[in-house]
């Protein structure tokens, strides 16, 4: 009976001596991207989870229980706003009901907000088919919105969780040490690129294309958001020639359909190259650094 009571005494002093335990923060985000730069400036500090994953449409995803529950739980979350997550992200927050990462709050972060968007329409209507009203929200795309996004995040981050803001700030100091030269080391290798034209399948690389100096001639889908037709894309062969003359470049996204790139490569000669657009859209991609080199060495390979 001594002996029981003294090692609880023991085990009790020790819990005492340790202190509080402090749990990572919790970071609920919309995209994979958003997550990996979370990851990147909070390290161990910070609990990151993506409502989708690098080869599903962000645009479209259903508000699952378990999707709930996280936002239920988080301490902040990360998305793209522009209205990317229209579709499902309000009826996520609704469920969740937690006022402290509903818009205008410091726990909701909406990355879009800080950098400056493309293709803002000057009127929208549903002839033009799916446009976005605040610009076009791929704006991961561009290396340079990562960092600007990169020092406004970790500035979010020290707000919310005041007690490791230096750390934040450390954190931030080396990875932006670490992108800026990576990204110089991606201008040098991709000035091959500059001025090549592309085919895109979705409007889901004007930042991308402003960045390298592509040159966008015409899309798959007939208006944002459709999806290709044969008359469309009859239309495309027309245009484009059977000799490949054209244009260099056909380009789409893991999560959509390939048989239209690969049917009018067939046709033309153009090679079709599927490019990751976020972390996890291929296999090499499995950070923001790895996603930008694969995405170049794909490009490179297609020209090459």
């Amino acid at each position: 009976m001594i002996r029981a009571s003294f090692m609880t005494f023991v085990l009790g002093a020790g819990i005492m001596l340790c202190g509080p335990v402090h749990a990572a923060l919790s970071v609920f985000t919309c995209e994979p991207e958003w997550a990996s730069l979370a990851e990147e400036l909070g390290g161990k500090k910070v609990s990151a989870r993506s409502a989708t994953h690098g080869r599903q449409d962000p645009h479209y995803i259903q508000a699952r229980p378990s999707l709930i529950a996280s936002v239920r739980r988080a301490d902040l979350v990360i998305c793209t706003g522009a209205q990317l997550e229209i579709g499902w992200l309000p009826a996520l927050l609704g469920k969740a009901n937690n006022p402290d990462v509903l818009p205008g709050k410091d726990g909701m972060f909406e990355a879009s907000s800080f950098v400056r968007k493309l293709e803002v329409p000057d009127r929208v209507d549903r002839s033009q088919g799916d446009v976005h009203v605040q610009g076009n929200p791929h704006i991961q795309m561009d290396p340079r919105n990562i960092r600007t996004v990169a020092v406004r995040l970790a500035e979010r981050l020290s707000r919310v969780d005041p007690e490791n803001a230096d750390f934040y700030a450390d954190r931030l100091q080396t990875f932006l040490a670490r992108w800026d030269e990576s990204v110089a080391g991606w201008e040098e290798r991709a000035k091959a690129l500059d001025g090549k034209r592309v085919v895109a399948h979705h409007k889901s690389f004007p930042y991308l294309e402003a960045w390298l100096g592509l040159n966008e001639v015409a899309t798959l889908e007939p208006l944002p958001g459709i999806p290709p037709t044969s008359s469309h894309l009859a239309e495309l062969l027309e245009m484009l020639g059977t000799d490949g003359s054209g244009a260099d470049l056909i380009i789409h996204e893991a999560y959509q359909n390939p048989r239209p790139s690969e049917w009018l490569s067939g046709k033309t000669g153009i090679p079709a190259v599927l490019l990751p657009t976020t972390v996890g859209g291929s296999d090499e991609a499995t950070d923001l650094f790895s996603l930008f080199d694969d995405m170049i060495d794909r490009l490179l390979r297609a020209v090459q």
